[in-house]
């Protein structure tokens, strides 16, 4: 089966929620596929090892329960992100905890790795692998990932910085297989612009930051509702890959958004000291104009699916700037 296949009726909204570092937790992994997209959460946020175990069984007992309770409209499959750069000394533990589970979906994030993708599919997973261009693209696809997350400009956290459409357009020229749009999709406008450029899903972080269910301080979820775009800042200073951030957690770490250091990206350091160290630098992508309260993920998905509708139809009358024929 393939993963387009294996998502074929499950979902409310062509959406995968993407994984937000310490952000997603069970809860807001359930929510998100209650409510009818794919819910996601990076390995790493579970801390100790044994603690990912216990939330990946957690996970699978809840989203039971709710297939059990609506037989009608049973909930989307989950995601696990895995960092496969060689800084991570988790990986093997938590794909072998991933492959015992049985985890539809596997994310694979900074370095396509074929002997990863392998143990998944032995399984009966699938794979996607987030790229920012062309080469990490085709290398994704060479050793074997299923499909593609295109992380555009604008997207929060690691983002790259090519024009969606243009990543979109260059990697449909020779992918014939599922893709993910990342970079500033906060609405259902949006998500369907990102279908219409030839997209599969929305790939939507930053709008749920600020919702009821994630692991966020209060203070980072009222800087996603009153923030946007202008609020952005792009850096690689923080882990050593460039990345989208809020102006003003930088402000409030004692730094200067508007001159920030560069980091060398040799070398590149995910190790838990460096997390530490910027533990209130927090991620955003520039869609976040789109975000005007913290709500339950039902509700948000409620919005953005009522949009996307709204813009359908929309779509479907044509434009009074056409001339006929």
């Amino acid at each position: 089966m393939t993963l387009l296949d294996s998502l074929r009726g499950r979902l409310a909204l062509p959406v995968i929620g993407s994984p937000l570092f310490i952000i997603s937790v069970p809860d807001l992994v359930v929510a998100q596929c209650c409510a009818g997209v794919v819910g996601s959460m990076p390995s790493l946020n579970a801390r100790p090892l044994s603690q990912l175990d216990e939330w990946l069984a957690e996970i699978r007992e809840r989203l039971d329960a709710h297939d059990a309770a609506h037989p009608g409209a049973p909930a989307a499959p989950f995601a696990i992100n895995l960092i496969v750069h060689r800084s991570n000394d988790r990986l093997e533990q938590d794909l072998a905890l991933c492959a015992r589970h049985r985890v539809p979906l596997i994310i694979t994030s900074l370095g396509a790795r074929r002997e990863v993708n392998e143990a998944v599919h032995a399984y009966g997973g699938h794979v996607m692998h987030d790229v920012i261009n062309q080469r990490f693209a085709h290398s994704a696809i060479d050793k074997g990932a299923d499909g593609l997350i295109l992380v555009a400009a604008g997207a929060g956290g690691h983002a790259g910085s090519l024009s969606p459409f243009a990543l979109v357009q260059e990697t449909r020229a020779w992918f014939d297989g599922p893709i993910a749009l990342s970079g500033a999709i906060a609405s259902g406008r949006s998500i369907l612009a990102a279908q219409a450029m030839g997209a599969d899903f929305a790939y939507i972080g930053s709008a749920f930051i600020a919702t009821e269910e994630a692991r966020a301080a209060e203070a980072y979820k009222r800087m996603i509702v009153e923030g946007s775009a202008g609020d952005i800042v792009y850096s690689n200073l923080f882990t050593g890959v460039h990345g989208n951030y809020l102006r003003g957690s930088i402000a409030n770490a004692g730094l200067d958004p508007d001159d920030l250091p560069v980091s060398d990206p040799s070398r590149m350091d995910f190790s838990s000291d460096r997390k530490k160290a910027w533990k209130d630098i927090w991620g955003s992508g520039q869609g976040i104009g789109a975000v005007t309260a913290v709500e339950p993920a039902a509700a948000l998905v409620g919005r953005l699916r009522r949009e996307y509708e709204a813009a359908r139809a929309a779509l479907g009358a044509g434009s009074a700037l056409l001339r006929p024929g």
